[in-house]
């Protein structure tokens, strides 16, 4: 390849580099804000889902987001929740706190307005340490929060928590 081919080709993957990282910064920060709403729980696939009332306080940077909330259930049970995020590139991973196992890892990246995640629990949750989280913005002032997980009975993929949240 000739020299100003190279240098023509190395300038326009650094401008494309540029304007995603642009574009991952405006994202995250539309997450900057107060949101609270309504959702389910299932602990594990072979139990009821349980309705939750959810708060979250959302911070956001250029290169993190972390939400910071609790959910309540079942009128007296309260459970603090956060997820902590750090992009580098295309490539998001963080913890996520709120578990009965203990600090889960996330890793993925993002598809569109879904932030797309795999779950590493700290100890095993329905029969292995898996699971997806998917943090999705709906339209400007909304967050939709799932969990899915696979249950070992079936082998099929179940929701096992879906909340949706507003602006405040």
């Amino acid at each position: 390849m000739k020299p100003f081919a190279q240098f023509a080709l190395a300038g326009c993957l650094l401008f494309a580099a540029g304007t995603a990282h642009a574009d991952e910064a405006k994202f995250l920060q539309s997450f900057n804000g107060n949101f609270a709403g309504k959702g389910t729980v299932q602990v594990t696939t072979d139990v009821p889902n349980a309705s939750v009332s959810c708060s979250f306080k959302s911070n956001a940077t250029s290169t993190s987001l972390s939400l910071d909330g609790n959910c309540r259930g079942l009128v007296l049970v309260t459970r603090a929740i956060s997820a902590n995020l750090k992009v580098t590139g295309a490539k998001y991973n963080g913890i996520y706190v709120g578990s009965r196992t203990g600090p889960a890892q996330l890793n993925g990246s993002r598809s569109g307005n879904a932030i797309n995640l795999g779950i590493g629990w700290a100890k095993e949750v329905n029969g292995d340490r898996k699971a997806r989280m998917t943090v999705e913005k709906r339209g400007e002032n909304g967050i939709r929060l799932t969990v899915t997980d696979t249950d070992p009975k079936t082998g099929k993929s179940v929701v096992t928590s879906r909340i949706d949240l507003q602006r405040t």
